[in-house]
């Protein structure tokens, strides 16, 4: 026992070694030059000269504009966001092309990468590229590195060896800890027993039926037959424990239908509609608007919750498809969350978190386009990272909150409230393309105007101030969900007339 003691000792050490040695000289060094319309690459890390030496990634980007068939600077930094960035050469990305100039982008991962482009045309002229040795440095680090990871091993061995003989005995709690893998039991519906009456929506995966079940309204939500999968995905996310909650649609249960050929989930109908079409459609006052609000975000902060009852476990689960048409309205003016066909579910399992597959390798923009967060949109975004999905929703909910109060008649001069507009329909047309949104959120870091007469207004600051706290191009400076719900009851009870 104290020779295993004396080994665990040996080993921490060795790690601590390896982790403060290596914790100055691992700072990614990137190449720096930025436009002033791009300031924003100034804080990601400090800046000397013409390098960055970047604070919380390890990639380095290069964004390239095309002129005379050469590629010419535009920035060169660390990047916002820690990403993925397998390559070590700054290899282009496929050409955009927006208002006729052409872009392109590289990200890579070794020390001044990118600097230099490397990129398809016969014209090639590379970039010039200070050269930096650190061969010795990695070999020592690579040294100490392999020491402690063999010290690690021989001491896990070790321990399991005397697990094996000295078996702990489970407890209940214990056991349902290991993994959060836990789903409640739901009924199967006989399509027999369900009449369609009229088509309320068509989307992307599914047609959306008004129907009686049992003598009761409900909404039925047909998948044909090459949607499968969203369909599981969006019935394992209902299934979930604790899922029953008044910011979520309640699911009845979900069937098949009599020709089987088709999936189906039948909900609770919400008697309004999509938040869309009843924004379309009604104007409303202040009490009315918050109530709105409120509602949306307090159900955004339950689905993000980790809740821990007894034994039961619901895991967060970013939604990632947040729109006015993903949204439902009940009869009492609340709103309730619903179409999760591409939401991921944030797994809990043996002490870490882990991501469930679905959608996450096939589809990396998943949701409604001009919804989507600047650094999804971009490409500039780890999806293994919770965190950064979670708050790629509350961007989203910032255009939601600004769609409702924009059609608030209390909040413009006269009391009149414009037109219902979708976020980015003024700045960019009804028909937004990914191109126009990069520009304009990504790089412009542009968002929906917020009208003059807010600021007329007691309330009008913090609005604005709660709008950008949560659409900032950061992710991580963006509030949580539960922060903009506290944020909302504090606005109601302060201006409630």
């Amino acid at each position: 026992m104290i020779l295993q003691q004396w080994w665990l000792m040996l080993a921490v050490e060795c790690i601590f070694i390896c982790i403060t040695g290596q914790s100055s000289p691992q700072k990614r060094q990137c190449a720096f030059k930025i436009t002033p319309v791009n300031k924003r690459f100034e804080t990601v890390g400090f800046v000397n000269g013409s390098v960055q030496v970047c604070e919380s990634t390890q990639c380095c980007v290069g964004y390239y504009r095309i002129i005379n068939d050469q590629p010419r600077v535009d920035i060169l930094a660390c990047d916002i966001v820690e990403k993925s960035c397998p390559n070590d050469t700054c290899i282009a990305q496929p050409v955009r092309v927006l208002n006729n100039v052409a872009s392109m982008k590289c990200a890579c991962n070794t020390d001044l990468c990118n600097s230099n482009i490397s990129w398809t045309s016969e014209s090639e002229e590379p970039l010039p590229t200070p050269t930096y040795s650190y061969s010795m440095g990695k070999k020592k680090a690579a040294v100490i590195i392999l020491t402690g990871t063999l010290l690690v091993l021989w001491l896990i061995i070790m321990i399991l060896k005397e697990k094996q003989e000295n078996p702990p005995s489970p407890d209940a709690h214990s056991v349902s800890r290991l993994c959060s893998c836990q789903t409640r039991k739901t009924s199967e519906i006989d399509f027999a027993e369900i009449e369609l009456q009229q088509i309320v929506g068509r989307g992307h995966f599914a047609t959306v039926w008004e129907g009686k079940y049992k003598g009761s309204m409900v909404a039925v939500k047909v998948f044909t037959e090459g949607w499968k999968h969203t369909f599981t995905a969006e019935k394992e996310v209902y299934e979930l424990p604790l899922m029953k909650h008044a910011g979520i649609v309640n699911f009845l249960g979900s069937g098949r239908t009599s020709y089987e050929s088709s999936w189906l989930i039948v909900l609770q109908l919400a008697e309004y509609g999509s938040l869309h079409s009843y924004l379309c459609k009604h104007t409303t006052n202040w009490m009315l608007s918050v109530k709105l609000c409120q509602s949306l975000s307090q159900g955004v902060s339950y689905l993000h919750s980790d809740l821990h009852i007894h034994d039961v476990h619901k895991p967060p689960v970013a939604h990632r498809d947040f729109s006015s048409s993903n949204v439902l309205v009940r009869a009492d003016g609340t709103c309730v969350l619903c179409d999760f066909g591409c939401s991921t579910i944030l797994r809990f399992c043996s002490g870490h978190h882990r991501f469930h597959a679905t959608n996450m390798e096939a589809h990396a923009q998943l949701g409604t386009l001009r919804y989507m967060p600047p650094e999804i949109l971009e490409g500039s975004v780890n999806l293994r990272n919770g965190w950064c999905l979670l708050q790629g929703d509350i961007y989203a909910l910032a255009l939601l909150l600004w769609e409702i109060l924009m059609s608030c008649s209390d909040l413009f001069e006269g009391g009149v409230a414009p037109q219902h507009l979708l976020p980015y329909e003024l700045e960019l047309g009804a028909d937004v393309t990914l191109e126009s949104l990069i520009q304009y959120v990504f790089h412009m870091e542009k968002r929906p105007s917020i009208p003059k007469d807010w600021g007329l207004l007691p309330q009008g600051f913090v609005l604005q101030e709660l709008l950008t706290d949560c659409w900032d191009c950061d992710p991580d400076a963006r509030l949580t969900a539960q922060c903009v719900l506290n944020r909302l009851m504090n606005l109601q009870s302060s201006y409630s007339s």
